[in-house]
C-alpha cells in the first residue's frame, strides 16, 4: 500500500497539527524533510488567548503548508481547564512541582478530539499520515502526551474509517518529539531551519502577547533554549 493521493500524485499527503507552539512548528519541520505535502490543522477551542493562533498562521506559511485551516470547537461549554475556564494558571512552579500528578493546564481529552478531527480532514485529503508535536520527556504531565497514547489512536485510527475498511490506507500517526528533551527539540527544530521567533507557547501572555515567563510552558521552554546554549527569541514580559 502506499500513500498516494486520490488524484494520483505520488508525493505524500500528511495532515499536521498545528498549534503555533515551537514543538508543533518541529513536527511540521520534520514532516517536510520526510517529504511530505504538508496540509495544517489548527483549532479555535475557546483558549485563553488568540495569539497562539496568529502563530500558527505564521508558521504554517513559513512552513510551506499547501493549506491551513483553523476549526472551531469550543471546549469552553466544557470547561474544566485553566487554558479554557475562569481558573488561575499556576506559576513559577519547581521541576519537581511539575513532575508530579496531571495540571490544571490539562484540557480534556484535547488531543484526542484534536487528533480525530484531523482524521476526518486527512481521510478526504487522502493522506494518511498525521504528525502531531506531543513529548513525553519535558512536558507538565498530560496523559494523550505519552507513547500509549500515540498508539492506541493509531490502532483506533485502522479501525474507524472507511478507508482503512476498504484497504485502501493504512493510518500511521507521526510523533517525532516524543521521546527527545525540549533542548533536543530546539536543536532538531534549529538544523531544519525553524524560525521560533515566529512561535508561542505561553498560558497566560499579557495583552500585548508577551510571554509571562513563569507559567510550566514559559519554564519548559526558556529550560530548553538554556539547555541547547541558545536565547528564545520571543519577548517576554518579565
Amino acid at each position: 500500500m502506499t500513500n498516494a493521493t486520490s488524484q494520483g500524485d505520488s508525493r505524500r499527503r500528511a495532515v499536521v497539527l498545528l498549534s503555533g507552539g515551537l514543538d508543533s512548528a518541529t513536527a511540521l519541520a520534520v514532516a517536510r524533510l520526510e517529504g511530505f505535502e504538508t496540509y495544517a490543522i489548527s483549532f479555535d477551542y475557546g483558549q485563553r488567548h488568540r495569539f497562539e493562533l496568529e502563530s500558527a498562521r505564521r508558521v504554517g506559511a513559513a512552513g510551506g503548508v499547501v493549506r491551513h485551516i483553523v476549526f472551531p470547537l469550543d471546549l469552553r461549554a466544557f470547561g474544566g481547564s485553566a487554558l479554557t475556564a475562569d481558573i488561575a494558571v499556576p506559576k513559577d512552579r519547581s521541576e519537581e512541582e511539575m513532575g508530579v500528578g496531571i495540571p490544571i493546564t490539562y484540557v480534556p481529552a484535547r488531543n484526542t478530539v484534536f487528533l480525530s478531527v484531523a482524521l476526518g480532514w486527512a481521510e478526504t485529503l487522502g493522506a494518511w499520515d498525521l504528525f502531531i508535536g506531543v513529548n513525553a520527556v519535558d512536558y507538565s504531565g498530560y496523559p494523550d502526551c505519552r507513547p500509549e497514547f500515540v498508539e492506541a489512536f493509531t490502532a483506533m485510527a485502522n479501525l474507524a474509517t472507511k478507508a482503512s475498511a476498504e484497504g485502501r490506507a493504512r493510518w500511521r500517526v507521526h510523533a517525532p518529539l516524543i521521546h527527545l528533551t525540549k533542548a533536543g527539540i530546539i536543536e532538531l527544530g534549529t538544523r531544519l531551519g525553524v524560525d521560533y521567533g515566529l512561535t508561542h507557547s505561553c498560558y497566560d501572555p499579557d495583552p500585548a502577547g508577551r510571554s509571562c515567563g513563569h507559567c510550566d510552558s514559559c519554564r519548559l521552554r526558556l529550560k530548553g533554549f538554556a539547555e541547547a546554549g541558545l536565547t528564545d527569541p520571543v519577548e517576554y514580559a518579565a
